[in-house]
């Protein structure tokens, strides 16, 4: 606010430049004061971010100190093997490479992360590697510079030279390499060097393309391959590539792609309907060699079967336990019908009415499934063959619109309920409270309100599956890998899971989708996410495709 004009100081007196002379000085005196307060906030400010960045070079450097100690313990453990067939040095070797593996990924994934926040003002000094093969095959890339004079005084430009730079790139089975050549001019005018800038990469000098990439990331997180595993495989393809490289790609490639799962996230939590569930996951306990449980939970939003086209998708997310304050903290935005299992760390979610319960009628099912399996008996027979005639409703009628749906429930589901809910009744005076059988109808009846409310509802589901489906790739990798090697390697693995599980629901292929991403969101990292998010990029290539036809 510009300050008030003088008065003619001519015609003031003594007193009156006095008073005008300590409205000055306090004004000033505001003005100062007001300076310093600013100063002081700056400088807290400052040093928040001193803290911050001190607290994350602490954590590298002892991320830096695990990593070449576990380094150490593996080549003594690599010597005792020499000569010696021992199961179970093997299996503990396997378990450090794997804790290192995650070791890496996080160190590399927090030094992107710094970076991107307060980039370097020098390029890091990094180890000299080894040149690329050179029996693998080279596409060569020109990136020209787009004119014909200089861009200083307007000089017509000569090529003297180039500068050649070689990315390593997978395609299915095989690598090649991709030699980007960016021819380079000098102006006879003014004697400067112009040439093509060099092309994006999507990790900063990294050796990697993003075809590449993907293989690793999928290999790992789809295929269930650990990266020392894969580091053998390229050997036999003669490509040498350190399971520590690797370790530093998923960790880069993480990072870059963290905004995409958070866009996942915030899609899955806006809708009104939610598939929930969890699953154990070991997770190793460094210098145990032990594993203590954490878990993986998914979220699933799939409103297609009651005839929706909003895009499906999946979210998944780690813990360290089993707590229900997760569930609690995951959901906080969520309102709608969640359907889930009788896991008591759901029980609370439901009590201000903001989020209520769909049961599932698979567990249900299952129940009486387990006990019929074993022996079989005329009430397991009826009850299996009841809850049979509530799915077969639901095969004419997935897909179709919500109002279809509970018409259709109302005129033919819910009369099968309520004879169910009176056999169930029925059955359970006759049988002994001890028995498996009465078990299983206990559980039916305890949770009757929620298994029958989609009955009353056309948007919501008979069971759970869909949540179930998204974690068979979770189950089938720990059959593989037995174990995540740290915290920080069980969220990455499930931000990975995520994007994964969301191509597939969206029918695009892991590995071209994240391809594809990788390609694009090196050059483009915030305002490409939406439409790299699976199923914008699968209308685009549905419009792509047509087009062409």
């Amino acid at each position: 606010m510009d300050a008030a004009p003088l008065p003619d100081l001519a015609s003031l007196d003594r007193e009156a430049l006095l008073a005008l002379l300590h409205a000055h000085q306090e004004e000033l005196r505001s003005l100062v004061a007001s300076h310093e307060d600013e100063l002081r906030s700056l400088e807290t400010e400052l040093e928040t971010h001193r803290q911050t960045l001190s607290q994350q070079d602490e954590e590298l450097r002892s991320s830096s100190e695990q990593i070449e100690h576990l380094k150490l313990i593996i080549e003594k453990l690599k010597r005792r093997m020499f000569g010696v067939k021992s199961e179970k040095i093997v299996v503990q070797l396997e378990q450090l490479e794997l804790h290192l593996e995650e070791l890496e990924s996080s160190q590399a994934e927090m030094e992107a992360a710094i970076d991107r926040v307060t980039p370097a003002a020098e390029p890091k000094t990094r180890s000299r590697r080894k040149p690329l093969p050179e029996h693998l095959p080279r596409e060569v890339v020109s990136h020209a510079f787009h004119g014909d004079s200089c861009p200083d005084c307007g000089g017509q430009l000569r090529q003297f030279g180039e500068d050649v730079s070689e990315q390593l790139e997978y395609i299915p089975d095989s690598f090649k390499v991709i030699r980007h050549v960016r021819p380079k001019f000098t102006c006879n005018g003014c004697d400067r060097v112009v040439e093509a800038p060099a092309p994006s990469r999507p990790i900063e000098r990294g050796l990697a393309g993003p075809g590449l990439l993907a293989h690793v990331l999928v290999s790992k997180f789809g295929d269930h391959l650990p990266l020392y595993r894969q580091s053998e495989i390229y050997a036999r393809q003669g490509v040498e590539i350190e399971r520590s490289t690797l370790a530093g790609w998923v960790g880069g490639a993480s990072e870059l792609l963290s905004p995409l799962v958070d866009a996942i996230q915030k899609h899955v939590l806006a809708g009104d309907k939610l598939h929930a569930d969890d699953t154990p996951i070991p997770v190793l306990a460094p210098g145990s060699g032990k594993t203590r449980t954490a878990r993986l939970w998914t979220y699933v939003r799939d409103d297609r079967p009651a005839g929706e086209d909003t895009a499906p998708a999946v979210w998944f997310t780690y813990s360290e336990d089993r707590k229900g304050e997760h569930p609690r903290q995951h959901l906080k935005s969520f309102k709608g019908g969640l359907q889930a299992d009788a896991y008591a760390g759901f029980h609370h979610l439901y009590g201000d009415g903001a989020i209520y319960e769909v049961a599932c009628w698979a567990h249900a099912r299952r129940k009486f499934h387990e006990i019929h399996a074993i022996h079989a008996s005329p009430t397991t027979t009826e009850a299996l063959a009841r809850i049979s005639a509530l799915y077969g409703i639901e095969d004419e009628i997935r897909g179709k619109p919500a109002d279809l749906r509970l018409t259709i429930r109302q005129a033919r589901a819910r009369p099968l309920l309520d004879d169910l809910r009176k056999w169930m009744e029925k059955a359970l005076r006759s049988l002994s409270r001890k028995s498996e059988t009465a078990g299983a109808i206990r559980y039916a009846l305890s949770r009757w309100r929620a298994l029958t409310r989609y009955a009353h509802d056309g948007r919501l589901e008979i069971d759970n599956s869909a949540a179930e489906r998204a974690l068979r790739a979770v189950a089938l990798g720990r059959k593989n890998y037995l174990f995540v090697g740290s915290d920080c390697g069980g969220e990455r693995a499930a931000a990975i899971y995520s994007l994964i599980g969301s191509a597939k629901l969206n029918g695009l292929d892991p590995e071209l989708y994240l391809r594809t991403v990788l390609t694009e969101i090196a050059d483009h990292p915030i305002s490409r996410i939406n439409e790299l998010l699976p199923w914008n990029l699968a209308k685009s290539l549905q419009t792509h495709s047509s087009q062409a036809a």
